[in-house]
């Protein structure tokens, strides 16, 4: 019962995995549990339940879902040359390495498409994952794409699309496809498409500076968890589809609810039932997942290892294609964000659910332990 999930958070807090966060589960029918646990900085107020978080790249399936809905209205197909939308991606080039401090550059093998974009094999990259992109931004002055500036539109793929999987700034080149496509700014379009129809009200891109926001954390090595004074720029220069959008716990799970429920949330559609299908639909093909995502950003990420069971990438989701005991089942469709923000969506079970918090780097031991003793507390109780 409710006992349980308070008594999880609690010993969180105690233990000093977490400082605070809030967390949510629910079904296609209602919430389970929904509530804010510990405080947004040591000693301080107590996180209430609709606390906004930057969830980063949590905002990636609602980016999706934004393209989803304008393939079914015909604007664009999935297969269609990102630069049938948008010109200058025609001129796109590989980033193959570097000839001293100057970057070698060459013309992709094929032009990369909106489908890859949403399942992160159109070449892009980031940074913090990868050296070579790591090296550009040191030797051009780009900022990193976290400071949501229009310059990562510049930055130059790192694989020929269609090749492989590598984690990157895909999602953002999906937001823009949007914001090209309909003249609107992506957070314009998705509060008259998605968030405003599912009653979102709190999900935002550009939060009011009235709200209180948790300060970001980062773990040190002696294992505490202390503010960093890291600020995201606010208004951002760029609605970030990739990682730049506010959410809270109960917002977010009415965006997951709509998934599980086949694009429809309280008699209000939003996508169809075939667009949230391939939300949850393999489609790497003969592309593997590779076993797990290097940093080259310490301070940002953990390296994170996937576990060695089946696994794919949809468009926008990352899907177990195997049962977890005691936890999600086989088709289950799931990501997170770099601020140690966790959600899971299980079609099979009838369930979701999300626990986030404001800590770096990602990936941290003591809060994914307590992601995944909330997920295996709410299988417990269904």
């Amino acid at each position: 019962g409710m006992t349980n999930f308070d008594e999880l958070f609690a010993g969180a807090v105690a233990s000093g995995a977490h400082v605070g966060g809030a967390a949510i589960a629910a079904t296609a029918d209602g919430v389970i549990y929904e509530g804010g646990f510990g405080t947004r900085v040591a000693g301080g107020e107590a996180v209430p339940a609709d606390q906004l978080f930057r969830i980063a790249s949590m905002t990636k399936a609602m980016t999706t879902a934004g393209v989803l809905q304008l393939v079914e209205r015909g604007a664009f197909a999935l297969d269609d040359e990102i630069a049938s939308v948008i010109p200058e991606a025609a001129d796109l080039q590989v980033l193959d390495g570097f000839d001293g401090d100057t970057p070698i550059l060459r013309a992709p093998a094929s032009a990369p498409t909106i489908r890859q974009l949403l399942n992160h094999t159109a070449g892009f990259g980031y940074a913090f994952l990868n050296a070579n992109l790591g090296k550009y931004h040191e030797v051009t002055g780009i900022p990193s794409p976290l400071m949501f500036s229009s310059t990562m539109f510049d930055l130059p793929l790192v694989n020929d699309p269609g090749t492989v999987w590598e984690y990157g700034i895909n999602t953002d080149w999906a937001g823009r496809v949007i914001e090209r496509a309909t003249g609107q700014s992506l957070g314009d379009y998705l509060r008259e498409s998605l968030w405003g129809p599912l009653g979102m009200t709190h999900t935002t891109f550009a939060p009011d500076e009235a709200v209180q926001l948790m300060p970001m954390h980062s773990r040190l090595p002696d294992g505490s968890l202390v503010p960093n004074g890291i600020e995201l720029p606010s208004p951002p220069e760029v609605h970030s589809g990739g990682g730049g959008s506010y959410s809270t716990v109960g917002d977010y799970a009415r965006f997951m609810r709509a998934l599980l429920r086949g694009g429809e949330l309280d008699g209000t559609r939003v996508l169809s039932p075939a667009s949230v299908d391939l939300m949850f639909t393999p489609s790497l093909g003969d592309i593997s997942l590779p076993e797990g995502i290097n940093s080259s950003d310490p301070a940002l990420t953990n390296d994170v290892a996937f576990p060695p069971v089946p696994q794919d990438f949809s468009l926008g989701l990352h899907l177990f294609n195997v049962d977890l005991p005691g936890l999600r089942k086989a088709g289950s469709g799931d990501w997170s964000g770099l601020t140690n923000c966790y959600y899971w969506i299980d079609r099979a079970s009838g369930v979701c659910g999300a626990v986030l918090t404001q800590a770096l780097p990602y990936f941290d031991e003591g809060i994914v332990g307590t992601a995944l003793g909330f997920e295996g507390t709410v299988y417990a109780g269904l």
